[in-house]
């Protein structure tokens, strides 16, 4: 079965990927900071038994102690998972479907953490899914919740909703005319955050933003979703007028170009030149010119990352030899 990140859908051409979640806590539970080991595994277990009593989306459960921390570093790398729910695998588990476009973490910062991911520009697709899933586990617990407050957090930047709506944005003519840096500082304003591809902290690699509201108390999840949707077309809208006004300077072309030449020929490649390169080409691909699939360049950019490399050679390699082999998968894969 395809996974979500190699399919492409709506305004694909900038948004690479939606993604929704929910944060919720069973009521009769300590929150995860405040249970041991030993009470973390018994309340996974507990969700684990419910979801699978009639497990209508065919979710796996892992325990994080069984995977490596390649396999859970890799996981992080393809969005599955955060980086802090890889970091640990202390009384934590997983729900995770065939196509790893649902994910549940269990006794990551709450316990309860329901993603759906899909690929495009998804928004109601996305959160449709995760509020059916997030229907059927309030069917068997007792969510934490108060009549003024909304759903009770870990963390109180979660507090209401427990939503966090976000979509993965390839901005690379915005960045490269350097206006992003005050669009930034504009959306913020509105009620919403960008931060780099892996969340709080991160950089922009490869001109991969994420674009998620900020605000989960006093709103609803239909207006946080209904602002996001907005923001997010003119950003495609700005997005695709500094595409046209970049693409009529020679310079940008070539860099194009030259960029489809490095992944072409190079036999040494490092992550961040995998990134700056297939930001380009993807730039190329998706004005009409270079012929490659935006499906071969996403699956390229979650792929060719250090942790799944290693996970795919089926051990530890040093950083010459991901290099290598990083290389020779992108020849391949662009023919």
């Amino acid at each position: 079965m395809s996974k979500w990140y190699i399919g492409v859908g709506e305004q694909s051409d900038i948004v690479v990927s939606t993604r929704i979640r929910l944060a919720r806590n069973i009521a009769d539970y300590p929150f995860p900071n405040k249970l041991n080991t030993k009470s973390r595994t018994q309340l996974n277990n507990l969700i684990r038994d419910a979801v699978m009593k009639n497990n209508e989306f065919s979710l796996k459960f892992i325990e994080m102690k069984t995977l490596t921390r390649f396999e859970a570093a890799s996981m992080a790398e393809r969005h599955i998972i955060s980086p802090e729910f890889a970091s640990s695998a202390d009384g934590r588990a997983l729900m995770l479907s065939p196509d790893e476009d649902i994910s549940i973490m269990l006794n990551e910062e709450d316990h309860i953490r329901v993603q759906v991911m899909k690929p495009g520009f998804a928004l109601d697709e996305a959160y449709e899914l995760a509020d059916k899933i997030d229907d059927s586990l309030n069917a068997d617990f007792n969510f934490a919740f108060d009549s003024r407050i909304g759903y009770l957090t870990q963390c109180p930047t979660n507090l209401g909703t427990g939503m966090r709506a976000s979509v993965m944005l390839h901005l690379p003519a915005l960045t490269m005319t350097g206006r992003i840096h005050r669009l930034i500082n504009t959306v913020s304003k509105l009620g919403l955050t960008f931060r780099g591809a892996f969340g709080e902290g991160t950089a922009a690699v490869g001109d991969m933003y994420q674009l998620s509201n900020q605000i989960t108390l006093g709103i609803s999840e239909e207006s946080a979703i209904k602002n996001l949707k907005a923001i997010t077309l003119q950003l495609c809208a700005q997005e695709r007028s500094a595409r046209e006004e970049l693409l009529g300077d020679s310079n940008a072309e070539d860099s194009i170009y030259r960029a489809y030449g490095m992944l072409k020929w190079a036999r040494l490649l490092s992550s961040k030149e995998l990134m700056e390169n297939l930001s380009l080409v993807r730039l190329g691909s998706v004005t009409g010119k270079i012929n490659v699939p935006i499906e071969t360049i996403n699956e390229l950019m979650i792929s060719m990352q250090p942790a799944s490399i290693n996970v795919m050679a089926g051990k530890r390699l040093d950083e010459r030899e991901r290099d290598i082999i990083r290389a020779k998968t992108v020849r391949e894969k662009l023919g």
